[in-house]
């Protein structure tokens, strides 16, 4: 992985944006959801702040996608990192409203949501194919990396220095990454698209309706967020009422997740192959007897090992799962597939929310669990009943 970062200079311009945005990301994360919980004091406040986060990927999802193909993508990124970082820069320096904070954490997501499809279409720009999986492990271990180890340390700053300056080195990264994608120089023409508008977007749509593995992934990852959802956002609650442990313990919940997640492909990405069944869909099998596991035995040291295992499924999965999209769509609709899949991603884990957290006031903690695990079996099973992939999907008359 450090020899092909040595080896292609775009990949470690592309690379080190990445991790200087993510880790920016790590700081605001932990200060936005602080500042919305010291301004109000209420977990209702709170969760809304994730309302305001999701609400423009259902929005504005196919125009995000229609953006980063009918525009260049590398000034589409450039121009993301610029909004955000006015944004961060913003509620620095006003820190006293609890408005300000949703309207920040919407627009950080819009700038999220332009940014992420354009960043995942220009990767095979600057990498042979082979390579693929590779540069997506590097871009994704820096990402969880960032999180495992800076998020702790944004707890103490923000403790000792306070929300503001946790939002001001939030901008810096952003401004910092922008002056590294100014320097790339794939992403500088726009996609060749034949129609555009909402027919554009139509046929980002028909491009995965009408391909056998692109149609049958797309019903796996609405499975998969039903479960990943509800059981992510009440790991808390299984913490408490099964398995005994307090914040402290929930936080190694956490972190054998993180570890999982990061090691993962790290130890396996020589295995991982684009469009191969066994990568593509094992994983929600893996994932899915964690989460049965996890509702069956009491003890969290077990539990701690389980989660390792189940980053171990998301991060190999996914990396999986860039690759074969990144490799299978032809780059004139790449940006509007990937925020296709965000969309459906994202509708699904607020209906998992919502479920998830009724079922476990009716039933128990433990029901969710067993729901998410069968949920993961079945689009384990829904995946691996697609067909193997031949050929990268076929365009010249889509949208004619």
């Amino acid at each position: 992985m450090l020899v092909l970062l040595r080896r292609r200079p775009e990949l470690r311009r592309l690379f080190l944006a990445h991790a200087v945005s993510r880790a920016g990301d790590a700081f605001n994360s932990v200060a936005l959801v602080l500042l919305v919980f010291q301004l109000t004091g209420s977990g209702r406040d709170v969760a809304t702040t994730v309302a305001f986060e999701v609400a423009p990927v259902l929005l504005l999802g196919p125009v995000a996608g229609l953006l980063a193909d009918r525009l260049p993508r590398r000034r589409v990124m450039v121009a993301a990192d610029l909004l955000r970082a006015g944004l961060a820069v913003t509620l620095a320096l006003a820190t006293g409203s609890v408005a300000l904070a949703y309207g920040v954490a919407f627009g950080l997501s819009v700038g999220s949501l332009a940014f992420n499809p354009a960043a995942s279409s220009l990767l095979p720009e600057v990498v042979d194919a082979e390579e693929v999986v590779d540069a997506n492990t590097a871009l994704w271990t820096v990402a969880v990396t960032a999180q495992i180890v800076l998020a702790p340390l944004a707890g103490v700053l923000i403790a000792t220095a306070g929300v503001g300056v946790a939002f001001g080195l939030n901008a810096v990264s952003y401004l910092v990454s922008a002056l590294l994608l100014l320097g790339l120089h794939a992403g500088r023409t726009p996609a060749d698209m034949t129609v555009r508008g909402w027919k554009g977007v139509a046929a980002g749509i028909t491009a995965v309706r009408t391909h056998p593995l692109l149609a049958r992934l797309a019903v796996v990852q609405i499975l998969a967020s039903l479960s990943a959802g509800a059981t992510s956002g009440l790991l808390v609650v299984l913490a408490a009422d099964w398995l005994g442990v307090g914040p402290s313990g929930f936080g190694v919940l956490l972190g054998a997740i993180g570890v999982g997640a990061a090691l993962g492909p790290l130890v396996l990405r020589s295995r991982i192959r684009a469009g191969d069944r066994r990568w593509l869909f094992g994983p929600y099998a893996l994932r899915g007897g964690v989460d049965l596991a996890l509702a069956s035995v009491g003890n969290p040291i077990v539990a701690a090992g389980a989660l390792a295992a189940y980053g171990v499924g998301t991060s190999t999965g996914m990396i999986a799962y860039q690759s074969t999209l990144q490799m299978q769509v032809p780059t004139e609709l790449r940006g509007r597939t990937f925020a296709l899949y965000d969309v459906l991603w994202n509708a699904a884990r607020l209906v998992s929310l919502g479920a998830g957290g009724l079922l476990a006031d009716a039933v128990g903690i433990r029901a969710v669990y067993v729901v998410a695990g069968l949920l993961l079996l079945a689009a384990a099973a829904v995946g691996w009943a697609s067909p193997r992939p031949n050929s990268p999907l076929v365009t010249a008359r889509l949208g004619d």
